[in-house]
């Protein structure tokens, strides 16, 4: 009982220093955060390409129209009880019971509690978030159409083809050419603003390589970014090698799930950095003891030269653990990969590095130059 307290009590600790709670106003979730004046301020994102911008699901916008808020590259705000089905496939049942109830729909099914969401995370801080959905997770592209028109939250679509445990049958019956030539289509009538959360396995497997070599092929030819699912790292350097075998420049990927990676060194994403790619710090705000062993490792990034290279998300989505960080439920909702942040300028790391990997570097993964079509 007294580990229990502990945890409690950090918990309680946690969200009094966060600010996090009903009818936090967007300063005080700003200043909660420990980013200040300087995110609130919404300076311009400068060596930005002409006519770059970035696409969200309502229209496209210029990087510095997103404000001074954070932009969280990876998060989930439509997935229904289908993809965990065919994910859970042969797991026990007890597993499959914590990650979802097949008796009731999926709590991003419900618009008015995902409504109230994205403004609670709108008054917290943040001004942008990437939907990382793809079909086979139930991803509804009207849903989060109609999710940014109501809560006023900016919401950029991404889509492609996840892993290979629900890829649908085209990813083994077409080639690489035929996969890249319908996300091209998919990516202009559905409004996508990345390739995301393209995804491995613990080991790749045919259909995977094909679909990576496919989804550069796409991005050559409409320049989205792209963002990649890992596992914990497994083929994180394997993935980059597929996208720049086909011509995909580092600087436009995001190798995904690096927080977890067993290399307490830091020596992978070091080394995911020193290519040129970005790593992903995307499982963020589980709990404030979680975050605070991530602390170490996003210090030695930054110190290492690499704070241009991180980016922060917490792949929300939900089960039996994640349910009650819901704002509804009283925790920090979708503003939860923040929670990082005072620990990181507690252990030294400025406002204006805090700044930049929360409001400026997303946003410069993000943005792009429309190609013309035809070209």
């Amino acid at each position: 009982m007294q580990d229990e307290d502990r945890v409690r009590l950090n918990r309680r600790q946690a969200l009094r220093l966060l600010g996090i709670g009903a009818g936090v106003g967007a300063v005080s979730g700003w200043r909660a955060f420990g980013i200040g004046e300087a995110m609130q301020s919404g300076k311009p994102l400068t060596g930005v390409p002409k006519g770059a911008i970035i696409r969200t699901i309502l229209k496209d916008v210029s990087p510095d129209a997103l404000g001074g808020g954070a932009t969280l590259f990876h998060e989930h705000m439509s997935i229904n009880n289908a993809f965990y089905e065919k994910l859970t496939k042969g797991m026990p049942p007890a597993t499959a019971a914590r990650l979802f109830d097949p008796a009731k729909p999926y709590f991003m099914e419900d618009l008015p509690l995902m409504v109230g969401e994205m403004q609670a995370a709108l008054k917290d801080g943040v001004s942008c978030l990437v939907d990382g959905g793809v079909k086979e997770h139930g991803r509804s592209v009207p849903f989060l159409k109609e999710l940014s028109e109501k809560s006023g939250m900016p919401i950029v679509v991404s889509g492609g083809y996840y892993a290979q445990v629900t890829y649908p049958p085209e990813t083994a019956e077409w080639t690489e050419d035929q996969l890249a030539d319908a996300m091209v289509r998919t990516a202009e009538t559905e409004r996508w603003g990345a390739y995301g959360e393209i995804g491995t396995s613990n080991e790749t497997s045919f259909d995977e390589h094909k679909v990576f070599r496919a989804v550069g092929k796409a991005h050559l030819r409409n320049n989205l970014p792209i963002f990649t699912h890992t596992a914990n790292g497994r083929m994180a350097q394997e993935q980059l090698d597929i996208f720049e075998l086909v011509g995909v420049k580092p600087q436009r990927v995001v190798i995904g799930h690096l927080g977890y990676a067993n290399d307490p060194t830091g020596k992978l994403q070091k080394e995911i950095c020193r290519r040129g790619a970005f790593v992903g710090i995307d499982r963020l705000g589980a709990s404030p003891e979680a975050d605070s062993k991530l602390v170490p490792l996003v210090k030695a990034l930054i110190d290492a030269g690499y704070a241009s290279h991180i980016l922060f998300a917490s792949d929300f989505n939900t089960d039996a653990r994640t349910t009650p960080h819901l704002k509804k439920s009283g925790g920090a909702g979708y503003a939860r990969a923040l929670q990082i942040v005072p620990m990181l300028k507690e252990a030294g790391v400025s406002e204006e590095t805090m700044h930049g990997i929360t409001v400026d570097i997303p946003r410069r993964f993000l943005v792009f130059v429309p190609k013309k079509k035809n070209t």
